[in-house]
């Protein structure tokens, strides 16, 4: 009985705490209604990652437990979700259907209460943003196990979008079913899922058929409708086309991670841990490379990814893109990139971010 009366009396102080978060909640929205209409008023972006950096850092500074920084972080996510939804919603595009993998993303940098809009293609995110038919786009740039995605590279080389902020995503595949997994009898998903999976499948559902499909979301529907059918995909079309979880985790390797890139028509202030990507090409002489990359050894600028794609206007002539530690603003980068555009042939900035 005593316990039953303390137990009582921590519920009935969890309510009166529930109370006043509401408040503070429903507080901290109205300020960021007027924040948005001062924006509206002198024309500023809706989403700015320099805040929302600022906000993760203060509130993970302020954490004294129980609460982990991380689960503090999802909750301020769902917070400024909710808060960038009041009047007129965020509308943020992704290529793929509903449940595909940048989906997932875009739902992990943004949260639930935003406005998403499923694109045909990773062109299409760029076209939509570039109309204003969308504030922001997610498309992946770089698999850790595939490398870089050319297509997102090859359309930076014609869109004036800048890039605003990153995220990165652990790649989960999953095996969903309404059936024993001893009974599936045909496995949908796309080629490049199989691949990762390629062990798992040999190991435990050596006699099914895998057939491919365009994307996961697509392999889900078809699995809801099948009997004996299972398809590999993301926990988010289970609960969309009411799968079970059969399996997760079934990919071979544990270390699949994609980074993908937010753009939109807005720069970045820096935020003093920032992220910068740049895309140069080379004149054709010996030790070209070399005396490019130069410049930021000279200024303290650490490199942290370098790509090359073909410039598609003759043979053997490239473009490197290049992200390196540092806003664009900041003397040391601005002294670097002055010396760079000296010896390149093209130089373009794709924008400044904070690091994630």
């Amino acid at each position: 009985m005593r316990n039953g009366v303390k137990i009582k009396d921590l519920r009935k102080s969890i309510d009166g705490l529930d109370e006043r978060i509401t408040k503070l909640l429903n507080q901290r929205a109205r300020c960021a209604l007027e924040i948005r209409r001062l924006k509206i008023k002198g024309k500023g972006g809706v989403y700015a990652p320099d805040r929302e950096k600022e906000v993760y850092e203060k509130v993970t500074g302020l954490n004294k437990g129980p609460l982990s920084g991380d689960s503090l972080i999802a909750i301020y996510r769902e917070i400024m979700s909710a808060g960038l939804a009041l009047e007129r919603s965020l509308a943020v595009a992704y290529p793929g259907p509903p449940a595909s993998i940048t989906h997932l993303a875009a739902l992990k940098k943004f949260g639930s209460s935003v406005n998403y809009l499923p694109v045909n293609s990773i062109a299409d995110v760029f076209r939509w943003v570039e109309r204003g038919e969308a504030d922001c786009g997610v498309v992946p740039i770089e698999n850790s196990i595939e490398g870089a995605v050319s297509h997102t590279l090859d359309m930076f080389m014609e869109s004036d979008l800048k890039v605003c902020s990153e995220v990165s995503l652990e790649i989960c595949h999953n095996l969903l079913t309404n059936c024993k997994k001893g009974a599936v009898k045909r496995v949908y998903s796309n080629p490049l899922v199989f691949g990762h999976c390629r062990t798992w499948l040999k190991t435990n559902l050596p006699r099914a058929e895998l057939i491919e499909v365009s994307n996961i979301t697509r392999a889900a529907e078809i699995a809801s409708k099948e009997k004996g059918a299972a398809a590999i995909a993301s926990s988010l079309a289970a609960k969309i086309y009411k799968l079970k979880l059969a399996a997760k985790s079934i990919e071979d390797s544990p270390h699949n991670i994609t980074r993908f890139l937010v753009i939109s028509r807005d720069e970045v202030r820096p935020t003093g841990e920032d992220k910068t990507s740049i895309m140069f090409s080379v004149k054709d002489k010996a030790g070209a490379l070399y005396s490019m990359l130069y410049p930021f050894k000279k200024n303290g600028i650490n490199l942290t990814r370098i790509e090359s794609r073909p410039s598609k206007k003759r043979a053997w002539d490239y473009y490197f893109f290049v992200d390196i530690r540092g806003h664009h603003r900041d003397s040391n980068v601005v002294r670097a990139l002055k010396e760079l555009e000296k010896q390149s042939t093209y130089l373009k900035i794709f924008g400044s971010y904070p690091v994630e």
